[in-house]
């Protein structure tokens, strides 16, 4: 089973923001992911996880990581994890191309 979870900060309503990254994630692994669910919380926090047969991955964490991801980093992140083989297209040739000198 490959699992999401995002966790989000219900007093910072912060639902929306984890609803679309939710649904960005299920159109792009539609066919390797097996659920994303919705977790609220409280405290500013804000983590997206992932559960695979290897065990818990930490992909974001607000506080660590310094904010919110980009949509393209956060699909790359989840994509390491869950289908490291997965041609992400446009959302992998950026990422070459902002680590050119």
């Amino acid at each position: 089973m490959k699992i999401v979870q995002i966790t989000y900060c219900t007093q910072c309503n912060w639902l929306l923001r984890a609803n679309w990254y939710a649904a960005e994630l299920l159109q792009t692994f539609a066919d390797e992911l097996d659920g994303v669910t919705l977790s609220p919380g409280k405290g500013g926090i804000f983590r997206v996880d992932v559960t695979n047969d290897d065990g818990y991955h930490g992909v974001w964490n607000r506080k660590r990581d310094g904010g919110f991801p980009e949509i393209t980093e956060l699909k790359r992140r989840v994509r390491d994890v869950i289908a490291p083989e997965k041609d992400l297209g446009h959302a992998d040739r950026a990422a070459e191309n902002s680590q050119t000198p």
